[in-house]
């Protein structure tokens, strides 16, 4: 028997898809964007950076591993909506403790499923990525452009998934003390940085340099996070305050932020790099990396020229900048995600490099 169709989206130009409804039943305007991963369906529901966000999922079936307790990247995900091919509620995996469908009831994330998710990303490359209404199936084609038109996507995605106090991530025997401005940081980023012999205070994004210096680091990080750089000034203007007084590295919102910082400028992309495979030539070796990869922003190559940073990695696809570096401020970023797991692990030499700078 087949069940009635329960639930539609409505993009800004007027498209309309239709589905089946799963998770939360709630009706959400957010800003519609794809990813290519094959895998990692739970890292990216409890990734900070798709905040606000509706992602469409570019691999088939989704949900068919459930969801494991020890996967998340953060503990309440703040996805805007999820949109799938095929969804499946049976999940095969000893490792699970719920479905996909369950978490995203649970922390107010609607889905929908059955639509013809290579038409909409087509649409996405062809036309970019725009605002989009999940609704009732039974919700007018003029009442939901009506809704569109009188919803903008917020601004403060950063301030809204930042830790709101001073956290901890303590390893026996640490050799260096990383200070992480949390702009909405996957927590495989501190892992990483605990296995490479680090110990972890995260601050919240607004932490003052003064404030940071204080805690007496080796070394700061910049971390991901959702929305446009410009909307943080007062991070752009902690890393400014903080070049030249010890190591910086950045990543993904980070990158974008130290670019900032150093004066040069960045712009929106026209539907972004979402996925696990993106081909980065490093400059400095001539080797290629296959990356992972969640932003919508990009830094304007022209405008580094009248700056202190040089290029170090460049996206092989459409040439955008995924690397910087300032050799004599003890400084880099990469757009992309190093410390992606289950892989690529391509880039894992970058956390080496953050700790030669630190132990210089």
């Amino acid at each position: 028997m087949v069940k009635d169709l329960n639930r539609k989206i409505i993009l800004e130009d007027g498209q309309e898809y239709y589905g089946y409804g799963f998770g939360a039943k709630q009706e959400k305007v957010c800003e519609i964007v794809f990813n290519t991963s094959m895998v990692g369906y739970q890292e990216i529901l409890s990734d900070p950076s798709y905040t606000d966000q509706a992602v469409v999922m570019t691999y088939p079936l989704i949900g068919n591993y459930g969801m494991a307790d020890d996967d998340y990247e953060r503990d309440t995900p703040t996805l805007g909506a999820l949109i799938v091919r095929e969804y499946n509620d049976e999940p095969s995996n000893f490792r699970s403790t719920a479905t996909l469908s369950k978490i995203m009831e649970k922390f107010g994330i609607p889905g929908i499923y059955g639509i013809d998710t290579r038409k909409l990303t087509r649409s996405i490359r062809d036309f970019g990525s725009r605002k989009m209404l999940i609704t009732d199936i039974s919700t007018p084609l003029e009442k939901g452009l009506s809704i569109l038109k009188s919803i903008d996507i917020p601004t403060d995605a950063v301030s809204r998934v930042s830790c709101k106090k001073i956290m901890i991530s303590n390893i026996e025997n640490p050799q260096y003390h990383v200070v992480a401005i949390d702009c909405g940081m996957k927590m495989n980023i501190v892992r990483s940085l605990n296995q490479k012999g680090c110990k972890v205070t995260i601050v919240p994004w607004s932490t003052p340099a003064k404030a940071i210096m204080a805690l007496d680091p080796d070394g700061v990080f910049i971390s991901n996070g959702p929305g446009d750089p410009v909307d943080v000034p007062e991070t752009i203007q902690t890393i400014k305050d903080l070049i030249g007084q010890c190591p910086i590295f950045g990543i993904c919102l980070g990158h974008q932020i130290i670019s900032l910082a150093y004066g040069a400028k960045t712009y929106k992309l026209k539907f972004g790099h979402r996925g696990g495979n993106h081909p980065v030539r490093n400059l400095e070796n001539n080797k290629i990396e296959i990356t992972s990869q969640n932003h919508s922003y990009a830094v304007d190559v022209n405008s580094l020229k009248d700056t202190d940073l040089t290029i170090t990695h460049i996206n092989l696809l459409d040439h955008t900048i995924e690397g910087v570096k300032c050799a004599k401020d003890k400084v880099f970023s990469v757009q992309y995600h190093p410390e992606s797991a289950p892989g690529p692990q391509d880039s894992a030499y970058l956390f080496d490099r953050f700790i030669e700078m630190m132990g210089e």
